[in-house]
């Protein structure tokens, strides 16, 4: 397997220089030359614990040994989880519900960074890497927690995350900034996400100070989806979440699944788009969207335009503009040449069109209305509380089957824990919890729901804040290099 990039196809890396890059050096991403078919029938597959088919499909687009990707993959998915599946699959309703919140941090992004530290340490190992590893990310969230989760105390690495100081949740906030470990740091930016993202990005692609630093013994990677270490292992949990709809009777095997994907960067959507390439029968891909529904308006329209308001959502982690994963679709559907070109357009008049059919997914977007009253459906037809970037993947899906009279089956990529997003979740049951304090509302919630507070934010309100800077956007590059060099 050979990575090439985006926006130049002779830029080649193996897995291994891919990961510890992060990003192409000319500001593309990498993608594989070629993806690769499922190497066993999902008969075979759905024998498979959640560990033996990450190893399985890894397998497949990694440089690793045997021996190395099993510690990898063993390492990553164990009790740190706190279900023996990994990613429960649930029916509420007439449609399943994929569970990926069951890690440390509540989020789906714990499926991925579980296991990046030890695939980046693996490569590092494998290209003779000296240098310490410094891991840049931007959050629009739950990224930022995630990733401090997997590499904080991580011998030979040290992270930095950047987030809106004004853009996430209370708990998401709170988890970022009381972070302990002593190769961390974490920033809040008077700006937003997307802010946040083009600043790392330029660092990876300033040659000066990469060079710079690398005299200093320090060498940049991230832990953004952006990697295609992140982006790789996702694709794992939409081929069990077919199995688990097999084995529950849903679908027989062979049988189209939907599957709606509350999006914000791409990544997440892009790994399911990547499973139905290697043959998982998946049918549309529906990109659900908040307020900030630029995905929505591409896919509909096949115009790209971040020109428009940036809206601070009940959905934080989809409050994007720049979703920098379709870059990897577009080149995928398209070519190197006009990728390029397209990502020069979007710089420097944030607009770029595709024409060309995107006919694996459908764009659908909900309100926050729409978003509280699905919160609300739910829980009263099921007695199930979703948060809220799932409510707004539940709204969307339930456009979907309207508009297009769709019967089949649905899977609902469920992205994080009620828990995380209390106060709005618990508003939107009861505007009466409109003022109240969102920590003390997650006993609320605990009495509503019949599921127990979650260990790692049982008692976050007490945690000890250790990271308190603050930075306008454009003084980031200044803020790495101050931790770096004191």
């Amino acid at each position: 397997m050979r990575y090439i990039g985006t926006r130049n196809k002779e830029l080649t890396a193996t897995a291994s220089q891919a990961i510890l890059q992060g990003i192409c050096p000319d500001g593309g991403l990498y993608i594989p030359e070629e993806i690769p078919k499922l190497p066993l029938s999902l008969e075979a597959l759905s024998k498979m614990r959640y560990q033996e088919l990450a190893f399985t499909i890894l397998k497949e687009y990694l440089d690793f040994t045997d021996e190395e990707l099993k510690m990898c993959v063993e390492s990553a998915y164990d009790e740190k989880f706190d279900t023996k599946e990994i990613a429960p699959v649930v029916k509420k309703g007439d449609v399943l519900f994929l569970e990926l919140f069951h890690g440390r941090t509540l989020a789906f992004k714990d499926m991925a960074l579980s296991i990046l530290p030890y695939l980046m340490k693996t490569a590092a190992k494998r290209c003779g890497v000296k240098e310490k590893i410094i891991i840049l990310t931007a959050t629009s969230g739950d990224t930022g927690k995630a990733a401090l989760e997997g590499f904080a105390n991580v011998e030979g690495t040290g992270i930095m995350v950047f987030f809106p100081e004004n853009g996430v949740s209370p708990v998401q906030k709170l988890q970022m900034t009381t972070q302990e470990g002593d190769n961390t740091a974490v920033v809040g930016i008077l700006g937003n996400f997307d802010d946040a993202q083009s600043a790392v990005k330029s660092i990876f692609t300033d040659a000066d100070m990469a060079k710079e630093l690398q005299e200093k013994g320090y060498r940049f990677s991230s832990a953004n989806s952006i990697n295609i270490g992140r982006l790789v292992p996702q694709i794992v949990y939409y081929i069990h979440g077919y199995l688990q709809a097999v084995k529950q009777g849903v679908i027989q095997m062979g049988e189209k699944l939907d599957v709606t994907v509350p999006t914000g960067n791409f990544g997440n959507i892009l790994a399911g788009w990547y499973a139905k390439q290697m043959g998982l029968p998946l049918g549309k891909l529906v990109c659900a969207s908040n307020e900030n529904k630029v995905l929505y308006d591409f896919l509909r329209t096949g115009v790209y335009d971040k020109n428009r308001p940036f809206y601070v959502t009940v959905s934080p982690s989809m409050d994007i503009l720049i979703s920098s994963n379709l870059e990897r679709l577009l080149c995928h559907l398209d070519s190197q040449e006009a990728t390029k070109e397209r990502m020069a357009a979007l710089s420097k008049n944030g607009i770029y069109r595709m024409e060309e059919e995107k006919k694996d997914f459908y764009g659908e977007y909900a309100s926050k209305e729409e978003t509280f009253a699905a919160i609300r459906e739910v829980f009263s037809k099921d007695g199930y509380v979703m948060d809220t970037h799932t409510a707004v993947a539940y709204a969307a899906a339930a456009k979907y089957r309207k508009e297009t009279g769709s019967k089949v089956p649905m899977l609902i990529v469920s992205t994080a824990s009620p828990y995380k997003f209390t106060k709005d979740v618990m508003t939107a049951l009861d505007s009466a919890y409109e003022k109240e304090d969102p920590f003390r509302l997650m006993e609320e919630l605990e009495k509503k729901s019949g599921v127990p507070i979650p260990a790692p934010i049982r008692s976050l309100e007490q945690k000890e804040v250790r990271h308190k800077k603050v930075c306008e956007k454009d003084q980031i590059k200044d803020c790495v290099r101050q931790w770096l060099l004191k």
